[in-house]
């Protein structure tokens, strides 16, 4: 619990390394994942106290600046950039965030020395997404401020390693000197508190924010995760990049490609192109790419952004006041 932070006076916000780092109220991060987190839902989020991200991974350079343009309209509070470093216009984003002053941004998919030292300069804070201690101590020697630390539970693309987020977060916490976020399989304020107690100053949350209103995601697509049950979602093609999806027609393609043993050319060609925006943006249930986390299996309903950060915040609360009556 060493740094948990404290709670102020009337328990609406909690004061540590990271909602300094970022000023905001409450350590929830809603992830910036692609084709979900538009301009409105990170404002949203922004807006009840946590941190919203746009999703760049799945924008041209033109859409991101009309998404910075209106996220700065919706809220005057902190948001930042979630920026997969492979992404073919990475300079033209990094460009667009400096113009437009973003204070935050999450990379991922990458080496974080490229440019973190080119963010930092102009006042940024950097935080980058790892899935072990290994990559999060080059993390920290690369200057970043934070370290997501994110679990197998995870949905979309995830590390090799397939270690949970029950073990990574003590393990790296061990190793790192720099304020830590935990992510994967957060969906509450009860695995929030957990992940807490493990060491973690934050958590990021995905696929529970996939099921918001002002989701940018196909209603088809959030409809079919709030149906998934436990065992519905399996990381699969691992010779390319692991990806965590909803088991669909097109699952169910890519695993008698696997057991064939088919090559990593072969797999790449039956992904083809634009699949995830086929499934998660338009709605394709069926040979469309659906990424979901684990955790999808525990909730059942499509939920306004804001209400969704109250019952977390809410529940986080009660269980942080309830177990301290019992020490």
């Amino acid at each position: 619990m060493k740094y948990f932070g404290q709670f102020n006076a009337n328990r609406t916000a909690l004061h540590n390394r990271i909602t300094t780092l970022f000023q905001i109220e409450k350590p929830i991060i809603q992830a910036g994942m692609i084709w979900a987190s538009g301009w409105k839902l990170a404002s949203a989020v922004s807006n009840a106290g946590g941190l919203g991200l746009i999703g760049a991974g799945s924008m041209y350079p033109s859409v991101l600046e009309e998404h910075l343009l209106q996220c700065k309209a919706a809220t005057n509070k902190p948001f930042g950039v979630n920026l997969p470093l492979l992404y073919p216009d990475i300079d033209k984003h990094i460009d667009l965030i400096i113009k437009h002053q973003v204070p935050i941004v999450f990379t991922s998919a990458g080496n974080p020395k490229t440019w973190t030292s080119t963010l930092k300069q102009h006042g940024i804070k950097v935080v980058h997404v790892v899935s072990s201690a290994k990559f999060a101590l080059k993390s920290q020697d690369a200057g970043v401020d934070a370290v997501v630390a994110e679990g197998f539970e995870a949905g979309g693309h995830n590390g090799r390693e397939e270690t949970t987020t029950l073990c990574l977060i003590p393990h790296v916490r061990q190793q790192l000197d720099i304020p830590l976020i935990a992510a994967g399989g957060i969906a509450d304020g009860a695995s929030m508190l957990a992940c807490m107690v493990l060491g973690a100053e934050a958590v990021q949350i995905g696929s529970r924010f996939v099921c918001s209103h002002e989701a940018s995601s196909h209603t088809a697509f959030k409809e079919q995760v709030i149906q998934a049950n436990e065992g519905d979602t399996e990381l699969v093609l691992k010779k390319l990049t692991p990806v965590r999806l909803l088991k669909n027609d097109f699952y169910n393609q890519v695993k008698e490609a696997e057991t064939r043993c088919d090559s990593a050319d072969s797999l790449a060609a039956l992904l083809g192109h634009g699949r995830a925006k086929k499934g998660m943006f338009e709605g394709d249930l069926v040979e469309g790419e659906l990424e979901i986390g684990q955790v999808s299996a525990r909730f059942k309903e499509i939920l306004p952004a804001s209400e969704i950060m109250e019952n977390i915040w809410q529940e986080f609360n009660s269980l942080f006041i309830s177990l301290q009556k019992i020490v």
